[in-house]
């Protein structure tokens, strides 16, 4: 069931959003080579409970995992798409793409946001890479009025990254965010323009899109963590966004 949030719970939600994209672009900045994932996790943890905030991920796990999330930074290198674990032995590298996933509780309500970086130097068809990706998710974003439809998303992520030579990774897709962690829509990183659920003024969703080269095809490792079949790096970004009648009110800025 779609559920649609009040003027004043996105208001909480927009205060929760800028809390976590003040934490996810520290951790982010402390990226560096020689850094463990683990430290990149427990620096996460630190920077959300100072700010009077629950890490949403810990422990979470949803209808399609096969056991709870260990920690609450999904650190994803590399081939690694999504939910990537922070294991200590996971040494971040000059060269490495790495995808930070965060989720956050903030009095009662959920966000969720992801980006990527490059770190130290890295091949220039990845750093295009990252910024096809994200130019998709705002492509995303201005799709997401009311009138439009989730259709109407999927096409203007998917066309924006097929025309720049990259591919959307079809399996994985974005969500409906607020009450809890995962909610109904899905939202799919690809589609047809005005088809599919329409959008109404206070939906709140989690748009992320995924992209890589070749087919797009990945695979799920015993860890839950999902890879690319084919090893090719994949990028990741994500925001939480109210739908609005104009214009989309972007959650975690």
């Amino acid at each position: 069931m779609i559920s649609l949030k009040t003027p004043q719970e996105i208001k909480i939600l927009q205060q929760g959003g800028k809390i976590l994209s003040e934490v996810l672009h520290r951790v982010a900045r402390a990226t560096k080579p020689g850094v463990s994932a683990e430290d990149l996790d427990k620096l996460a943890y630190k920077l959300i409970k100072e700010r009077g905030g629950e890490p949403s991920f810990l422990n979470y796990q949803p209808d399609f995992a096969s056991a709870p999330f260990p920690n609450s930074l999904c650190v994803s290198v590399n081939d690694v798409v999504v939910h990537g674990i922070p294991y200590a032995n996971l040494i971040i590298r000059s060269g490495d793409i790495v995808s930070l996933d965060l989720g956050l509780k903030y009095k009662g309500l959920y966000t969720d946001m992801a980006l990527t970086i490059g770190v130290g130097k890295i091949n220039p068809l990845y750093r295009k890479m990252i910024a096809v990706c994200r130019g998709a998710l705002q492509a995303g974003i201005r799709a997401a009025i009311s009138g439009n439809t989730l259709g109407d998303i999927g096409y203007a992520i998917q066309s924006f990254v097929e025309k720049r030579g990259f591919v959307v990774i079809k399996d994985l897709v974005g969500h409906g965010v607020g009450y809890s962690q995962h909610e109904d829509p899905l939202v799919l990183n690809f589609g047809k323009p005005h088809q599919g659920i329409p959008l109404k003024t206070g939906m709140v969703l989690a748009l992320e899109p995924m992209i890589t080269l070749g087919n797009g095809t990945v695979k799920e490792k015993s860890d839950g963590s999902f890879v690319t079949a084919n090893k090719e790096v994949a990028v990741h970004w994500e925001k939480t966004i109210a739908v609005g009648r104009r214009k989309s009110i972007v959650i975690t800025p």
